[in-house]
């Protein structure tokens, strides 16, 4: 038990991010989040507004997640707490983000359910994209929830 308070209380750097509790959820999130984008993009973007945030959700939270991992991985944070900190509140504002992003989702593509039904193949296409970008941005969301959680709990440790 010891040295599992250990882990959680200290930032690794280097390969250990691929190795630690909350920081090797790292990759799974690039990986999910950036289906989650390349699916959106491929469908048709109507109706822009909430589809057009997911895409802000998933653009923003690929970049920035790519970006806290390079910081980790190079071993860029120098204070502990205040990077156990900001890694808590990134996650929290991710988790939150894509949450409200897969909801938006999920009722886009339900809209789409009836032009499914047409004969015309392509709206069945894109609603099938579609249902793929919903179930892997809620994936996505689960990924950063749970890694808010551990982050939480590793800040708590300092």
């Amino acid at each position: 038990m010891a040295t599992a308070a250990q882990s959680m209380g200290s930032l690794p750097s280097g390969l250990r991010i691929c190795t630690t509790a909350p920081d090797m959820l790292y990759l799974p999130e690039l990986v999910f989040g950036g289906l989650v984008w390349i699916l959106v993009a491929s469908t048709l973007v109507q109706p822009e507004n909430p589809q057009g945030w997911v895409m802000f959700v998933s653009v923003f939270c690929f970049v920035m997640t790519l970006l806290w991992l390079i910081i980790f991985a190079c071993g860029g944070h120098k204070n502990r707490s205040s990077w156990a900190t900001a890694d808590f509140i990134y996650h929290l504002i991710a988790a939150m983000f894509y949450l409200s992003a897969s909801v938006s989702l999920a009722g886009v593509t339900i809209s789409l359910k009836d032009y499914a039904a047409l004969p015309i193949n392509l709206y069945k296409k894109y609603y099938q994209i579609d249902i793929a970008a919903v179930v892997f941005s809620y994936i996505a969301t689960l990924l950063y929830f749970i890694h808010c959680i551990l982050s939480a709990v590793r800040w708590k440790s300092f």
